[in-house]
């Protein structure tokens, strides 16, 4: 693949970062992607490497836009609390001031609710929508009250926080999390996966996204907008698909790809190997899943 520099654009007087990638030796084709990375420690758009390069080495031409979100990675990080809007607007500005055409978007996570409401703020721009490993349904049909998420935000940012900040960031507690919560199996959690995600908590202030999402601002009832999702979407769970909140803890993964497909008007769902980091565990069946859905004509799906 052909990977630009980094490239930046400014939001609200902001630094924002992001990177286009497309095919070696040829001109892309299709529709373009638009990449929504996963918020965690060290976590950016270096998330996606592993699937851009099996995208391209299966063939695949679409042109994608991977995008650092505000308080991750290259783009600046304010001391500010962060919710979905906040960074469905920064990508609502790229959308419409970078891309400026019609994308296909896909979100690992809970990020998903960034997705949700850049399609109500640009549905024009968004041609479909790929949802890997999204949460338990319980936990996204629930609003956690605002006194909670301040409380916790407000924990989070005090001198116990920026200690925490600092254990998180070690090699020990990352590949302990990930085997934990996040990959199907410990031989998984590899060195570049490890690296990349020492690399990208290097800076302390990326601590105010992460406390923003583990305080839970982006907890709330999403069922009516996922309900008035138009656009194809395509939701992609793991085999062993877990969750962290309380919740979902009860939800096998059959049952929470039900609970999606029975609420999206042009819903499709399909399991893979793997547990809830899909692009970067099972990267190549990832992509071989996706990649029909994507290739389609537009007037074919439904």
């Amino acid at each position: 693949m052909t990977k630009s520099n980094t490239q930046f654009y400014t939001w609200q007087n902001y630094r924002c970062a992001y990177e286009i990638q497309q095919p070696n030796n040829s001109s892309p084709q299709g529709i373009p992607l638009l990449l929504i990375h996963p918020v965690g420690v060290g976590l950016s758009r270096q998330f996606w490497q592993r699937f851009c390069r099996e995208w391209y080495q299966s063939g695949q031409q679409n042109q994608i836009y991977n995008p650092d979100l505000l308080g991750c990675g290259e783009s600046d990080m304010p001391h500010v609390a962060y919710n979905p809007d906040d960074w469905a607007e920064q990508l609502n500005y790229f959308l419409q001031n970078v891309i400026q055409k019609p994308v296909i978007i896909l979100v690992q996570g809970a990020l998903f609710s960034i997705a949700i409401k850049l399609v109500q703020k640009s549905p024009q721009l968004i041609h479909s929508l790929i949802f890997a490993g999204p949460p338990a349904w319980a936990t996204i049909t629930k609003t956690a009250p605002k006194w909670q998420q301040k409380l916790a935000w407000n924990l989070f940012d005090s001198p116990f926080g920026k200690a925490f900040y600092l254990y998180a960031r070690t090699p020990k507690f990352l590949r302990s999390f990930s085997t934990r919560q996040l990959f199907a199996s410990g031989d998984t959690v590899d060195a570049e996966w490890l690296n990349a995600l020492l690399a990208g908590a290097e800076n302390t202030a990326n601590r105010h996204a992460v406390f923003s999402f583990l305080a839970g601002f982006w907890r709330q009832d999403y069922s009516q907008e996922i309900a008035s999702i138009h656009q194809p979407t395509l939701v992609v769970v793991g085999e062993q698909a877990s969750s962290i909140s309380r919740e979902g803890k009860a939800e096998t993964p059959d049952e929470r790809l039900a609970d999606y497909l029975a609420c999206l008007p042009h819903g499709r769902g399909i399991k893979l190997t793997g547990r809830n980091v899909l692009p970067y565990e099972s990267t190549a069946e990832f992509v071989a899943a996706i990649a029909p859905f994507i290739a389609e004509p537009a007037g074919s799906r439904s």
